[in-house]
């Protein structure tokens, strides 16, 4: 490990040297020529999307990507903010740093999930590393990690390992933030499966952690069991259930059950297509970027087309999206075992944000933290900061960034 020296101003320098993102010429042209021969499947009859990602917008979009859209231009935007790469466990780690500005900046490391990118949290790096600019308290300073989840990006490629998934990131994550960048406390967000992440870090690693600040509260048995891909457990709708609340049920199993299902019982099937075919990676996480976000109808209210085609270039330019789909299989194949018995599971204060994209069916948003409180998760967590947004979707970070800055700066307020 390499020796901290404290700089001029007090802090601590970083121990590692940055290496910047750069694509090969080489990968870039293989991709034209792939987009340029892609062939395209019969889509009648699917104007309004019933069967799943209309042609007429992929077409849009892929015509974009091969004419328009410039990655050099992103990766300058990329490499604007320190990367560096290390090897943790013999497991790859890439991450993006922002260095924090402030007394005493707190470490914090943050988590994505699928089919987020490291990228995903760009809008929130630099109020969360210097609140001065941004009209806050410089006390309130983070110097912010944001790795790549392993098998995901530029964290890889994911070779000696292929047993990866969330608790055992957590593991990593903890050996980065302590072992190898030297710290002895810090904090963890995450949203998706970071979330998870994030709930075992507070679990297993509690004493070393200022606080947890996650997107979700799930348990940390979320995907253990036989149907694990089948959320609902196989169990049938209720019967008598409102007609707005049926349908909010169907809505919630057409938004979550394709990916689930065929992330779990067959991702090595599925990535042999999404490897070869720009399109048709495209194509697998466009749908989730629609339907998971609050978009009204409109996708590129949340996502213009190159902030789309950038977090599909990160899977596509790492040959990425197998290992990144496998972690779902391996969450199962691999379940979650307590570390302890205290309760509640996740020691760690925690804060969760909730959003109205996400209501669970027959909740509305004000009910929302209490629905919580009321079910069986809401004895999982040590929370201290609960909110509720009436907008924003799947990727809060992106969708209302301001708003989950706030909400992670309350979470840790006090308890650094």
């Amino acid at each position: 490990m390499t020796t901290t020296e404290p700089t001029a101003n007090g802090n601590v320098s970083f121990p590692l040297e940055p290496t910047p993102i750069h694509v090969p010429d080489d990968v870039l042209n293989d991709l034209r020529r792939r987009l340029e021969l892609t062939r395209w499947p019969s889509d009648v009859g699917n104007e309004d999307w019933y069967y799943g990602v209309n042609a007429a917008y992929l077409r849009e979009l892929v015509d974009h990507w091969r004419t328009g859209y410039d990655w050099r231009k992103a990766e300058a935007a990329i490499n604007a903010y320190e990367h560096y790469r290390v090897t943790v466990d013999g497991v790859p780690v890439h991450f993006m740093r922002r260095p924090g500005v402030g007394p005493d900046p707190t470490p914090l490391i943050l988590t994505h999930g699928w089919p987020w990118t490291f990228w995903h949290w760009s809008k929130v790096v630099d109020p969360l590393a210097d609140p001065a600019a941004h009209g806050g308290d410089p006390a309130e300073a983070f110097d912010v990690i944001v790795p790549s989840f392993p098998g995901f990006g530029f964290s890889g490629p994911l070779t000696s390992r292929p047993d990866m998934n969330f608790w055992k990131v957590a593991d990593l994550w903890h050996t980065l933030m302590t072992a190898v960048l030297g710290h002895d406390r810090y904090a963890a967000a995450g949203c998706d499966v970071g979330a998870l992440v994030c709930g075992q870090l507070g679990h297993k690693y509690a004493a070393e952690l200022h606080g947890i600040h996650i997107g979700s509260g799930q348990m940390l048995t979320l995907f253990n069991g036989d149907r694990a891909w089948d959320f609902s457990g196989g169990r049938p709708i209720p019967e008598g259930l409102p007609a707005d609340v049926h349908a909010q049920v169907m809505a919630l199993d057409r938004r979550f059950a394709v990916h689930l299902a065929a992330h779990m019982l067959a991702p090595s099937t599925l990535a042999y297509g999404l490897s070869d075919s720009p399109a048709g990676l495209l194509a697998w996480i466009l749908e989730r970027w629609i339907k998971w976000s609050d978009n009204g109808g409109d996708v590129e209210t949340v996502f213009t087309k190159d902030d789309l085609l950038t977090h599909a270039m990160i899977y596509w330019v790492t040959n990425s999206i197998g290992t990144s789909i496998r972690t779902y299989a391996n969450n199962n194949r691999y379940p979650w075992t307590p570390s302890h018995d205290r309760r509640p599971p996740v020691e760690a204060p925690t804060g969760i944000m909730f959003v109205g994209h996400e209501n669970p069916p027959g909740v509305t948003t004000d009910e929302r933290v209490q629905h919580f409180l009321d079910s069986e998760r809401g004895a999982w967590y040590n929370h201290v900061n609960l909110t509720v947004h009436d907008h924003g979707g799947h990727f809060i970070p992106w969708e209302i960034p301001e708003e989950w800055v706030d909400d992670l700066r309350r979470t840790f307020r006090g308890r650094r």
